[in-house]
């Protein structure tokens, strides 16, 4: 069997599983994550570092390999006809390369599915600002993005630019234009991908990540010059999204990025997954934040750690805390109570909503 062959058939046995990922690594059996835990493909023997090494070989083309060479990882993304999509991480070990591949969905999921406060939708009626999801890796943010473009490219004549590393979820044009780049192969770097939209006549940009100053201040300046950017940061909790979009410039010159982040955000939904405990797979428990006239200035004037009181204060606008939507996850049933707590920010806050 070659190692193109062995790699399909270790991801169909993945898909099949419903996992969403699988990790290969010298010396151990595959292995995938289901329902939130890593579990051993029992049916294949030890992965070798010959086996790597040939995936590796038949799997990048030469420009692919010479970055990792040279950088010792590399992203990028791959299919398999009727099995799926998949985004891959390929990267050093103890002398020795192991993959980590994640199972990419063919189909967009409705919003209905993902499991968000209605509430959400609305973003996608704006005409321009910014919107964030945020949450740890594996969190979904990258389908709920993807969900709420698709909303937009089947109810409004835009012209949308999605700027990915890599392209994670394919958008068939509807009534939109979708123009998907993809960092490495379409596009040097984030910024310079997000410089360009800026010429290419969008309504709607959707940026994959927020990962530097550069990116982050030319997203801010295309939502203030009337653009909808949607983004991702890797931070938990609403109010930690806006720390870390200050956090990222030097201090003389945060007032201004108070200022401009005050005037540009919509929203920002902190997002994690759950293992479910009344059946298997995963639910989805969110934080939301809308950015009233109050939490505006809450940010101007850099009082960040009294936005979850507003957000509390603001439950009729749609907005709710995650502790909010964790305790309502465990009192249904869905989520046990080690998880509950686990996943909890605010111990105390917990204790309010259950006795609520």
């Amino acid at each position: 069997m070659s190692s193109s062959e062995y790699l399909k058939k270790l991801c169909e046995y993945a898909v099949k599983a419903k996992a969403t990922d699988l990790h290969l690594c010298a010396g151990s059996k595959p292995k995938m994550r289901v329902n939130g835990g890593l579990e051993f493909i029992e049916t294949v023997v030890a992965v070798t570092p010959g086996d790597i090494n040939e995936i590796v070989g038949q799997t990048l083309d030469d420009a692919k390999q010479k970055i990792l060479r040279e950088r010792r990882v590399i992203d990028f993304s791959f299919s398999f006809y009727g099995t799926g999509r998949f985004r891959a991480n390929i990267y050093s070990q103890r002398g020795t390369f192991a993959i980590a591949i994640r199972i990419l969905p063919f189909e967009i999921l409705s919003f209905a599915e993902l499991g968000l406060p209605a509430s959400v939708e609305n973003f996608t009626s704006k005409s321009r600002g910014l919107f964030l999801v945020t949450g740890a890796t594996g969190s979904g943010k990258s389908t709920t993005l993807a969900s709420l473009i698709d909303i937009m490219n089947a109810r409004y004549h835009y012209h949308i630019i999605t700027i990915e590393d890599p392209i994670e979820y394919l958008h068939n044009h509807k009534k939109s234009l979708v123009t998907q780049r993809e960092i490495g192969e379409d596009a040097v770097s984030f910024a310079d991908a997000l410089r360009s939209a800026l010429r290419e006549d969008p309504d709607v940009i959707m940026v994959g990540e927020m990962r530097d100053p550069e990116t982050i201040s030319i997203a801010l300046t295309a939502a203030e010059t009337g653009h909808l950017v949607f983004s991702t940061l890797h931070t938990v909790g609403t109010a930690k999204a806006v720390d870390r979009i200050v956090d990222a410039f030097p201090p003389t010159q945060q007032n201004q990025i108070k200022s401009q982040l005050a005037t540009v955000l919509e929203g920002v939904v902190s997002q994690q997954l759950i293992p479910r405990a009344d059946k298997p797979g995963m639910t989805l428990a969110s934080e939301v934040m809308f950015a009233t006239p109050a939490i505006r200035s809450l940010i101007r004037e850099g009082k960040h750690y009294q936005i979850d009181n507003a957000i509390q204060t603001g439950q009729n606008l749609g907005m709710q805390l995650l502790e909010a939507d964790l305790a309502r996850l465990y009192l249904a049933g869905a989520i046990s109570k080690d998880d509950m707590t686990l996943y909890a920010q605010n111990q105390q806050l917990i204790q309010q909503f259950l006795r609520r």
